[in-house]
This record gives C-alpha cells, structure tokens and sequence, in this order.
C-alpha cells in the first residue's frame, strides 16, 4: 500500500510546486491537506511518503496537517444524506445498501502557508 501513497504525495508535490511557479512562492511551511475516510489513503503512510518526496523542493521541512473528513452518502430508500465508514456500507439509518457516495473520498490540498 505504500507505493499508492507515495504516488499520491508524489501528485501533491507536483501540485505545490506548480503552484510555487505560478504564485512565485520560495519556501511552503505548511501543508493542509484533505483526506476523506473513504479516500482509501492511510495518513500515517502519507505522512512517511511525503517527507520522502519533498527532499530537494521547496517544501522540505514543511509540516503535514492532515484534515480527515468524514464519508458521506446519499440513501435511496431514506432519500437523506448520511454519514458512512465505507463505500459499500449499509445505511446506518434502514439498514440499505442502496447508498450514492457524494462526500469522504477525496485527496486536496486545502491550504498552504509560504513565504
């Protein structure tokens, strides 16, 4: 699992970066980062891949905060949002399967501090 959270810290070193181009940044502080629960990402690992990753660039030494956010889905047969631990769960609310995921799965960059 480790090399898909490499891959990812990778992305988001190459986001930052070109960021840091456009934005005529030298130095990232800070990195906020979004992890939905469903993203299938594990923060820990994240953390590990990222500080590899950022040797040599403008955002080594940087801080990691990793934000979790929580999974959410829509019910079909309750017709309301609900919060849910995985993709193909059951609804915590009538017990169905028939749930759309529309939130948790995501992997951004919410916000940077730079000099």
């Amino acid at each position: 699992m480790l090399v898909h959270e490499m891959s990812l810290s990778q992305g988001v070193v190459d986001v930052i970066e070109a960021a840091a181009r456009r934005e005529g940044f030298t130095r990232v502080r800070t990195v906020w980062l979004e992890i939905g629960q469903l993203a299938a990402v594990d923060p820990e690992a994240m953390r590990f891949c990222f500080d590899v990753v950022t040797r040599g660039t403008c955002i080594e030494g940087a801080v990691l905060e990793i934000i979790a956010t929580p999974g959410q889905g829509w019910c079909l047969k309750c017709s309301d949002s609900v919060v849910i631990d995985e993709p193909l769960g059951a609804c915590p609310r009538c017990g169905s399967h028939q749930i759309q995921v529309t939130g948790g799965s995501e992997l951004r960059v919410k916000e940077l501090e730079v000099e």
